[in-house]
């Protein structure tokens, strides 16, 4: 049972967590009423999350029925992909010394942390705990820009990506070595504000994104 006091969020973050668990899988449905009984809270802060997670493109309205989970085709992930890139190098042109604003030592030690625990998952083929370090270390990256409206653009957006492939890497057999292990590359790079490796790394990591989701879709 959730007893935050900001359950709107709790609830959002909660139920995101449950699609890139894979718990709930595309194509599901659910209601109001059934996610309230579900984590013991009143309908209201239910109906606000699911709205939340219908405005970031993870949930569809189903007029009278309820909620259900966005099914995203590869084109949507090529589509979502190909926004990061337009975004990253735009930022990369704008600063090409990557001059960022919230540069400090501080900042990049938490980020090296995140991108070790990813790199270690990654290669280990620990589908879980990449995702949260993942997730948080392009967070804490996009962090580095102090503009948090293209930081949570680019969340949305990697969140998104996570949901396209989750369901299907859980039907792999074994992804250690098949998943992006770059995260400390690439945090090197850019606190180095080396612009030519950070966009070769970003890169390669859309190209082995693209890559492994074509591969995944074929399967």
């Amino acid at each position: 049972m959730i007893q935050r006091s900001t359950l709107r969020e709790q609830l959002a973050d909660a139920l995101r967590e449950e699609i890139l668990a894979g718990r709930l899988a595309p194509g599901g449905e659910f209601t109001v009423r059934e996610i309230a009984e579900q984590y013991g809270v009143s309908a209201t802060p239910v109906r606000e999350a699911l709205v939340d997670l219908s405005a970031q493109g993870l949930l569809e309205v189903e007029q009278h029925r309820g909620f259900r989970i966005r099914r995203f085709s590869l084109t949507d992930y090529r589509h979502m992909v190909e926004a990061q890139r337009l975004v990253s190098d735009g930022i990369l042109h704008a600063d090409p010394g990557l001059s960022l604003r919230e540069a400090v030592p501080e900042a990049f030690t938490s980020i090296r942390r995140r991108a070790a625990a990813a790199r270690q998952a990654a290669l280990a083929g620990d589908l879980d705990i990449l995702i949260a370090y993942d997730l948080r270390f392009w967070r804490e990256l996009d962090a580095l820009l102090g503009n948090p409206h293209i930081g949570e653009f680019l969340d949305r957006l990697r969140v998104a990506c996570w949901a396209f492939t989750v369901p299907r890497l859980r039907r792999q057999p074994g992804l250690a070595g098949r998943l992006w292990s770059g995260h400390l590359e690439l945090a090197d790079a850019v606190e180095r504000q080396d612009a030519a490796e950070t966009g070769r790394l970003l890169q390669a990591h859309r190209s082995h994104a693209l890559e492994l989701a074509a591969q995944l879709a074929g399967a």
